[in-house]
């Protein structure tokens, strides 16, 4: 088949852009890989110091079991003591916290998951700087403008939901479990978790939380591009609310307590989009 000089020339126009969006994500992937490889290398290096540092709520959990005589003082007690054995040196006549494994290379493939969470969490700024830097090319100023921010407050989101559960929500989990122990009558149901076990919850658990803490980026960038509005969410407010609590049902562990310290922060994050999609449509006259 033979095409004419026009229609070569144009052939050849659109396989130059063709050619250089494959050059340049090329690229962007290959820098996307190496830091992550280097950073399942650092983070597989310090597995130890990871494991023993995911553990340390459940050596906080284990603590205030252990030095309470009475461990029926309720919730408000439990998150009492755990601010206050965060703000104190570790006790070192405090029992000390056993987890076990069960299988010969349990240990050892633990410590590779941890490292490639580890290094997903840790390469995460360089990946979306990379997404960022092969899509900005296609924006305009004032969308490549609006754009950064949001890209800064992802990490930090995330951050604070990996905190709420680091610092909260693991120890009053743990600490429940461990009030679930039997003891008496010759018998003893004592908590050993495998280490596996643990860190796929915290893992789990980290993760959910730092991507319902999302909500506000996804929901204002909906809005920037126009696809939702601030009544249309202010009018949906109570399907949102029923919708965040069945989630916290499931992504939390099965007591009210957990489901309520992942959705009140979360609809206070639906309130606050709902704010920003607002103040987004208020500058948009401005703008045009």
């Amino acid at each position: 088949m033979s095409f004419s000089a026009d229609e070569q020339a144009e052939i050849e126009a659109s396989r130059a852009p063709l050619m250089e969006h494959l050059v340049e994500l090329r690229k962007r992937l290959i820098i996307v890989i190496v830091a992550f490889i280097a950073a399942f290398l650092v983070c597989f290096y310090f597995a130890e110091q990871l494991s023993l540092f995911l553990l340390h709520p459940f050596k906080v959990a284990n603590d205030i079991f252990g030095s309470s005589e009475d461990h029926s003082g309720g919730p408000l007690a439990l998150l009492t003591a755990l601010f206050e054995a965060t703000a104190a040196p570790p006790d070192p006549n405090a029992d000390p916290l056993r987890v076990i494994f069960t299988a010969p290379l349990e240990a050892f493939f633990a410590k590779l998951k941890l490292a490639g969470f580890g290094a997903i969490v840790l390469s995460f700024p360089i990946i979306a700087f990379q997404l960022y830097r092969f899509v900005a090319p296609g924006l305009y100023r004032r969308e490549r403008n609006a754009f950064l921010p949001f890209l800064l407050a992802a990490p930090v989101l995330f951050t604070l939901g990996a905190a709420l559960v680091y610092y909260v929500m693991l120890p009053f989990v743990l600490w429940f479990s461990l009030s679930q122990q039997i003891t008496g009558a010759g018998v003893e149901v004592e908590l050993l978790p495998r280490i596996a076990d643990y860190l796929n919850l915290v893992t789990a658990l980290i993760l959910a939380f730092g991507l319902c803490f999302q909500l506000p980026v996804v929901v204002t960038l909906l809005g920037l591009a126009g696809m939702v509005s601030s009544r249309a969410l202010a009018k949906g407010r109570r399907y949102a609310i029923v919708g965040v609590f069945v989630v916290a049902a499931i992504v939390t562990p099965p007591d009210p307590i957990s489901q309520m310290m992942l959705a009140v922060p979360i609809i206070l994050l639906y309130e606050i989009s709902i704010w920003c999609v607002r103040l987004i449509e208020l500058r948009r006259p401005k703008e045009a």
